[in-house]
């Protein structure tokens, strides 16, 4: 008999949620031009009108795709109207997604040497893993309404994989990999060198902490991995680039392709570092790049612990988002250091290296990846600002959203330092629909452009300003919730092309338009992480002229970290510069009312 104050298994509420909606297309396009408008001159804006009339006229490209579209919404099996989209989007891109795609967090400290800290995460991530495969980690509920899950089936055992044209991604969950994974094992990176350890023994019971520990000190007994041997090096290379030397590694001998197997079903990489960071800036950027020869980037999830056992993970995104690695983490961290300690596998878990063999084209192979990213990762710039006297509950305090709050400090902030306001990205979560993910929120309203005007012009007044300032905020909010009900532009306008492209069919004029162009061409990108575990969240810069802005908002405190190619460093400083100022100037503003 089914217990009625049970809870839910973690993927029991899937087939109860909402499909995501699929936009009218007059909707979209009235939206992508309101959207788009502010950045544009009048003669731009008269150009993109026109192009948006001629897709969306009865005899034009829009409503023939719009009709495709929305066919393969309905049809059997598919989820989402995004289904095809979101593959294209990450395992489509063809750059290095190495500094460019994956995010990391930086962990709150737990006082704990490196390898006491991590056998302890290994053995909560295991624990995970099997309440996961038994659903017994509870669905997300968010002010009442259930989250999707689904992603979760990416955590474990998940592998990206070069491909030529389009990446591909190993999975459990799925046809080829019928439910939950079977690996017993992780792979531990140390010294540039890999190593198979089992956390679970033949019956699947975990390994305790305290023999994860042996195991791990078996591994740094070793010395490091012999010179242009580190085949992590080559998963920072551009997708088809690696494509072509993982297959070239297969080819020549078939211990690569047992190596290769070994690591893309692991599940998850644990990366071992035998130097501790000189802060929290060089920590955070360890983990977001780091010594390539110690990362396998693929993997959708690798636990980096440093020599004096400050942690973090970095995160491959074509299945994860931020929302889910932080329940994942925050999960980790409501266990406590002993969390899961004990274990029910008796012995010592086997350790074993996992050895490549490579000729000399692929030393040369790996040398040149390795300093082709060292060099890549030298040319961006970062930096990390922290406001401890500002938080969410100052925020609130002074009757106001706290994301628009930073939203319109991060703006004035930008045109202050680069003297204008540019398109600025926020990633805004949809986990309420079925399969859903994020959407993409465009921050610049003409409100925004009225309050930054507000802000510089003397003879606003501080009445002025401030009611600029609300204004702005609350169009802000508006915006937002547009997005978490699936009424954004972007995407929608976005797979219409894909449709095109899929066709045959040349890009219709609308995408090559001033405001596709200009609305899609960062100067911010923006995300949020709030989670007391994280001291600070990163990723890399979208564009030439972008900066990252990954945050974490929380009631007391406020942490950036701010990422952007080096010729735009001094631009970067100026603008964390500004932003002190600006959070200042603008509680003050709210607080004189």
């Amino acid at each position: 008999m089914t217990d009625p104050d049970a809870p839910a298994p973690t993927f029991g509420n899937e087939g109860l949620l909402p499909r995501v909606p699929l936009p009218a297309l007059e909707d979209t396009c009235d939206r992508f031009l309101a959207w788009c408008a502010p950045l544009l001159t009048p003669e731009e804006l008269a150009a993109t009108e026109a192009e948006v009339s001629a897709f969306r006229a009865p005899g034009g490209p829009g409503p023939k795709l719009h009709a495709e579209l929305a066919a393969y919404d309905a049809a059997e099996g598919v989820h989402s109207w995004l289904d095809t989209f979101w593959p294209y989007r990450y395992l489509g891109r063809r750059d290095r997604i190495a500094l460019n795609a994956n995010f990391f967090f930086l962990f709150q400290d737990e006082g704990l040497g490196q390898i006491e800290r991590a056998a302890s995460l290994v053995v909560r991530a295991v624990d995970y893993k099997l309440r996961l495969d038994g659903e017994r980690i509870p669905p997300v509920v968010l002010r009442g309404q259930p989250l999707t899950m689904e992603q979760n089936k990416y955590l474990f055992s998940a592998t990206r994989i070069p491909g030529a044209v389009q990446d591909t991604v190993r999975v459990p969950y799925t046809d080829a990999w019928p439910g939950p994974s079977t690996a017993r094992h992780i792979i531990v990176f140390w010294k540039g060198a890999p190593y198979r350890v089992e956390v679970l023994d033949e019956a699947q019971r975990p390994y305790g902490a305290r023999a994860i520990a042996t195991a791990l000190d078996a591994v740094v007994k070793n010395g490091p991995a012999e010179p242009d041997t580190s085949v992590g090096h080559l998963t920072t290379k551009a997708r088809a680039e690696w494509a072509a030397s993982r297959a070239t590694l297969r080819a020549l001998d078939p211990a690569n392709a047992a190596a290769l197997e070994e690591i893309e079903t692991a599940l998850f990489c644990v990366c071992l570092e035998d130097a501790a960071p000189a802060g929290d800036l060089d920590a955070a950027d360890r983990l977001l790049h780091g010594d390539s020869a110690n990362r396998w980037f693929d993997k959708a999830v690798s636990l980096i612990v440093f020599a004096d056992g400050q942690a973090g993970i970095n995160v491959e995104h074509c299945g994860l988002d931020g929302t889910t690695i932080l329940a994942f983490v925050d999960d980790l961290f409501a266990q406590g250091p002993q969390g899961a300690a004990a274990g029910g596998a008796d012995g010592t878990p086997a350790v074993a290296p996992v050895a490549f063999v490579l000729d000399g084209a692929l030393r040369v192979d790996v040398r040149d990846a390795g300093r082709a990213f060292a060099g890549y990762a030298a040319a961006t710039a970062t930096r990390t600002v922290s406001f401890e006297d500002f938080g969410t509950a100052r925020a609130k305090a002074l009757k106001i959203s706290p994301d628009a709050f930073v939203q319109m400090a991060y703006q004035l902030a930008h045109q202050r330092s680069k003297g204008l306001i540019g398109a600025t990205y926020e990633s805004i979560a949809t986990r309420q629909y079925r399969h859903g993910r994020t959407e993409a929120m465009r921050v610049v309203t003409p409100e925004v452009l009225d309050f930054v005007t507000a802000m510089e012009s003397p003879s606003a007044g501080t009445a002025g300003r401030r009611a600029a300032f609300r204004a702005a905020a609350a169009a802000h909010v508006a915006r937002a919730k547009d997005c978490q009900s699936g009424r954004a532009p972007e995407q929608h306008l976005w797979e219409l092309q894909l449709i095109a492209r899929r066709r045959g069919d040349d890009d219709p004029a609308l995408f090559s338009s001033p405001g596709w162009r200009v609305m899609r061409d960062d100067y911010l990108s923006t995300s949020s992480a709030p989670s007391v575990n994280i001291r600070y969240f990163g990723f890399g810069s979208t564009s030439e002229q972008c900066i990252g802005v990954a945050y974490v908002l929380l009631p007391d405190r406020f942490n950036l970290y701010l990422s952007t190619p080096r010729p735009v460093a001094a631009a970067m400083e100026d603008f964390a510069a500004r932003l002190r100022e600006a959070v200042t100037e603008l509680q003050d503003l709210l607080a004189s009312e």
